[in-house]
């Protein structure tokens, strides 16, 4: 390991790796995003709003991602990484406050703060890693941010083309992490320099997932007492905490329990699973914020009959468990038949209930979910021979 500055902030990696106190606070400022996409998919429920708060989602997933996965490198009680991570933490901050507004009066606010967070980490690190060969990978990541930004700022001016741009920009961003941020004359990362400590990731992945239900069931419960605790908020509310139960068993059983195991075991391309889970984490944590919001609505308006709510929550549900599946093959090639069914089967419940009050919805909803729960954890009944009490992905 390089001496000086650079042999200070970076940690051995052969060393126990537990979350620290600094990162469970940066992960405050995911609590306040979520809220803050949450209402603004309540707002605007239709197709264009959806699609505006899953760019804006996937943004902020980047922030908390990219600083989760260079947290893991270092310290976290250097000066420096605690600077960085609270750097990181206020423009993550700006970002939320600037949702309601983001792709109107306050787009610049999001763009700027966003592509500020990435050049800002930047140059913190750059100079603290002179003669260390991460300093290379790093320079990497900047000069595509960089251009990345480019998109973001421009976005930021031009309201026609914003969403596009934005769009194009993620894009961009999430390719290169996956081509390990190739550049001209500069190579790219091999996945030994992307390496990552499997349990550590796999524990921030758990943390912000716990983090996203959170938002669920404080969402809920607001939502329930200020409804005036009648009957039918009380079963919305009833099926609301059902629905929270399902999602954490399903994600935590057994996969994602053990995707620490599977990049560590995995060696140095661990990396490359540690990456695939990241994106998947994305597309089921848009699955518990649309649920949530779909779970509010209902509580606030259980007989209220409305198609397009009724579609929120269907692709809540239906987007986690598309997420989830992915992530058991990536875990285990076995692929979870119980939950492969359990898609179309909210998808049909869906269309079922479009004209039926939303309650009726979010019964179909915690019903399916549950009924999956229960058999996925019927030993042997998907796949005869296996060891007793284990079940797939």
């Amino acid at each position: 390991m390089a001496g000086g500055l650079a042999g200070r902030l970076l940690q051995r990696r052969e060393n126990p790796r537990r979350t620290s106190f600094l990162e469970l606070f940066f992960d405050l400022a995911f609590i306040f995003a979520l809220t803050r996409l949450s209402r603004a998919l309540l707002d605007d429920p239709s197709l264009n709003g959806g699609i505006q708060v899953f760019l804006m989602l996937a943004a902020l997933w980047w922030v908390w991602f990219v600083t989760a996965w260079s947290a893991d490198w270092f310290d976290p009680r250097a000066p420096l990484i605690v600077a960085l991570l609270l750097w990181v933490m206020f423009g993550g901050l700006l970002m939320a406050a600037a949702v309601p507004n983001a792709f109107d009066e306050h787009a610049v606010v999001f763009a700027a703060a966003y592509v500020a967070i990435h050049l800002g980490r930047a140059g913190l690190l750059i100079p603290a890693l002179r003669g260390h060969p991460l300093q290379l990978r790093t320079v990497r990541v900047a000069i595509w941010f960089a251009i990345s930004g480019v998109f973001w700022l421009v976005g930021a001016a031009v309201a026609p083309a914003r969403e596009a741009l934005w769009a194009l920009a993620l894009l961009l961003e999430y390719s290169l992490a996956r081509l390990r941020w190739p550049f001209v004359r500069l190579g790219r990362s091999s996945w030994p320099d992307l390496q990552v400590n499997g349990t550590h990731l796999s524990e921030r992945y758990q943390q912000i997932f716990i983090i996203a239900l959170g938002e669920l069931i404080l969402i809920a419960g607001v939502t329930y007492s200020d409804s005036g605790l009648d009957r039918q908020s009380t079963v919305a509310f009833a099926l609301a905490f059902v629905t929270a139960v399902a999602l954490a068993r399903l994600y935590l059983v057994p996969a994602g329990a053990r995707l620490g195991d599977s990049i560590e075991a995995a060696g140095p391309p661990g990396s490359k699973v540690a990456l695939m889970a990241g994106y998947l984490h994305l597309v089921m944590i848009a699955g518990v914020l649309a649920t949530s919001v779909a779970m509010e609505m209902s509580i606030d308006d259980p007989a209220a009959r409305a198609p397009a709510r009724v579609a929120v929550s269907v692709a809540g549900p239906t987007l986690f468990l598309t997420g989830r599946i992915l992530l058991s093959a990536l875990v285990d090639p076995r692929l979870p038949l119980v939950r492969l069914i359990g898609v179309p089967v909210i998808i049909l419940g869906g269309v079922a209930t479009a004209k039926l009050p939303l309650v009726a919805s979010s019964g179909v909803v915690a019903g399916v979910l549950l009924m999956v729960v229960v058999l996925d954890a019927l030993p042997n009944l998907w796949a005869p021979g296996r060891p007793a009490g284990r079940t797939d992905g």
